[in-house]
């Protein structure tokens, strides 16, 4: 690519420091920036953070800003999963804050600062499909590593601004990289949980996030509404959980639904989780085109999915409904469906009902 001014989104993580200096590698203007999004115990975006990648903007001789998004993080991103657990379902925050803020929010910053493109440390590739000049989203060449479930959001002029300078190698590729290079985060430590939820208690967060909305006790009942036990409050409780139930059974049991209007929480058999299909709503078409017939594909209903064959049939109303090839278990409310072909990926959207 010709050379031009590029924003780099500096987390500083290992993964942005060495995309930032693969771009600058390549002859690039490169501006370095970390979005201050959540608060100091966070394992991301913090202002801990924000000194690491200033350390490694240093060492790359790169110009460095922090942008200040707490407050627009905690009502859009923060605000949003906590009400979405208290109203049964199960969030991908990580979704929102990447199209929203990070190919959104940055790409407006980028323009303001003269730059072309956005770069990222994430684990996917773009491409050009040379038949129709668009832009293509095409899953990392590491599938351990790849990423594209959490950014099946991104739209035709976000893909044609955007960078993974990481999508063909492995992470082990990537700290070689930054410790030959010698960048202060080649060996820092990453975290798979949620950058607000660090120590994974999701229910907590929610209580500390909402705590005027949380619900009291209610009924875990099994399928044919017989009373099993009490719960503590649905947003406890996700679509497949089996720990933690406080139900003595005589055989392993899930939850299988989440009633947030009866404030119950229903109970079943590995069985009565598995589903044909599934409706979805908020339906994202990487292409920019909504197909006129059903697409055969595979589908992905959760980050770590290998996916499944499903044909997905467009609504009139921005939905989809989805009818997998065999049943898939613990399909939850407020998860996204991601379709691919092959290792490009079609688009997605967000699970509003599981279909038996």
């Amino acid at each position: 690519m010709a050379a031009k001014r590029v924003v780099v989104a500096m987390s500083g993580g290992v993964d942005s420091s060495v995309a930032a200096a693969r771009v600058v590698a390549a002859g690039h203007d490169t501006v370095g920036i970390t979005l201050h999004l959540a608060g100091s115990n966070s394992r991301c975006c913090s202002l801990a953070d924000a000194d690491d990648a200033r350390r490694v903007a240093e060492r790359l001789g790169i110009r460095f800003f922090v942008a200040n998004y707490r407050e627009r993080f905690r009502r859009e991103v923060m605000e949003d999963f906590a009400d979405a657990y208290l109203a049964g379902r199960t969030p991908i925050p990580c979704v929102t804050c990447n199209s929203r803020f990070k190919f959104d929010y940055l790409l407006e910053r980028a323009r303001v600062l003269g730059a072309e493109a956005v770069a990222s440390g994430h684990y996917a590739r773009v491409d050009t499909d040379p038949r129709t000049g668009r832009r293509r989203l095409q899953r990392a060449a590491d599938p351990e590593k790849d990423q594209t479930y959490f950014l099946f959001e991104l739209t035709q002029e976000q893909l044609s601004q955007v960078r993974f300078p990481l999508g063909e190698l492995t992470k082990d590729a990537v700290r070689a990289e930054a410790r030959a290079l010698g960048l202060a985060t080649a060996d820092k430590s990453e975290s798979q949980e949620i950058c607000f939820v660090p120590d994974g208690d999701y229910a907590s967060a929610v209580e500390r996030i909402r705590p005027d909305r949380v619900p009291g006790e209610g009924e875990i009942v099994d399928e044919a509404g017989r009373v099993l036990a009490r719960h503590r409050g649905i947003h406890h409780f996700t679509v497949g959980q089996r720990r933690g139930l406080g139900v003595a059974a005589d055989r392993p049991l899930y939850v299988t639904r989440v009633d947030a209007a009866g404030n119950r929480v229903i109970v079943g058999d590995a069985e009565a989780l598995r589903v044909d299909g599934a409706e979805l709503e908020r339906v994202t078409w990487n292409s920019g085109e909504v197909p006129r017939s059903p697409v055969r594909c595979r589908v992905r209903v959760r980050s770590r999915h290998a996916g499944t064959p499903a044909v997905v049939e467009a609504g009139a109303d921005g939905g989809a409904r989805v009818r997998f090839e065999l049943p898939v278990s613990a399909v939850s409310p407020g998860q996204a469906a991601v379709f691919d072909q092959g290792d490009e990926v079609l688009g997605g959207g967000w699970i509003a009902a599981p279909l038996t």
